[in-house]
């Protein structure tokens, strides 16, 4: 409660009754004024660090949140919506992904074979095909399943694990999120562990072994082919 305010009126014999209302009230405004911007310093000293979009967590979790409602939404139920619905999903998960870490470690140590224009290119090409495939397999495999978030882990400044978990009827599968923070604080997703297995490693077998015969330019090829066969098929079935 605030105190009561002392009235001073009787040592201001001079001051009309009118100016006094009007100080007092001025000077009312100005005690609640400092009181509030006192609680909202007061409130953000309080605030974690980690806190709001620079936060790993929340970097995960609302697009993911975002997609779940994208897939349950009855616009997305009729036939021939299938390559919209795809093309928001992607349109929103698509900001976390650090394409050109997952990229570089997928390639690995063949990376410094790459000329800069075929990283660029394998970059691009590359995204476009995990968009594809992951999205295609969210499309026809999700049935309502809930998503858990069980917590982070920060392994440095600069490194950290989102740590979440897919119920399934009786199935329980962890996907876990690495994630590096950039030079402006966000946070993005360099790797994806499904149920202990990673994505960014699996690749790198795969294409460590088209390396060992083919030029960087022919693995680009390849994917390109890939991924056109990708976009002919999900627009035939869209």
């Amino acid at each position: 409660m605030l105190p009561d305010r002392i009235d001073n009126s009787s040592k201001k014999p001079g001051l009309p009754v009118d100016n006094r209302k009007r100080d007092a009230a001025w000077e009312d405004i100005m005690i609640l004024k400092t009181i509030s911007a006192a609680l909202v310093m007061f409130l953000l000293m309080l605030m974690p660090a980690s806190a709001g979009p620079t936060d790993p967590m929340t970097t995960i979790k609302g697009p993911i949140d975002s997609v779940i409602v994208i897939l349950n939404d009855p616009q997305y139920k009729t036939a021939g919506t299938k390559v919209t619905q795809r093309n928001q999903i992607w349109k929103t998960v698509k900001p976390i992904f650090d394409f050109n870490e997952i990229s570089r470690r997928a390639v690995a140590r063949n990376w410094k074979a790459f000329s800069n224009t075929e990283k660029a290119q394998f970059i691009d090409v590359f995204a476009d095909f995990l968009g594809n495939t992951y999205i295609d397999k969210i499309q026809g495999e999700y049935h309502n399943e809930k998503i858990v978030y069980l917590g982070q882990d920060f392994y440095s400044d600069e490194y950290a694990e989102v740590k979440t978990q897919i119920l399934r009827e009786t199935l329980e599968i962890p996907v876990y999120y690495r994630m590096r923070k950039h030079n402006d604080g966000s946070w993005r997703v360099y790797d994806i562990i499904v149920e202990g297995v990673s994505l960014v490693k699996n690749y790198r077998t795969q294409f460590a072994s088209i390396l060992e015969k083919e030029t960087p330019a022919q693995l680009i090829q390849r994917l390109n082919e890939k991924l056109a066969k990708q976009n002919k098929s999900l627009s035939e079935n869209g």
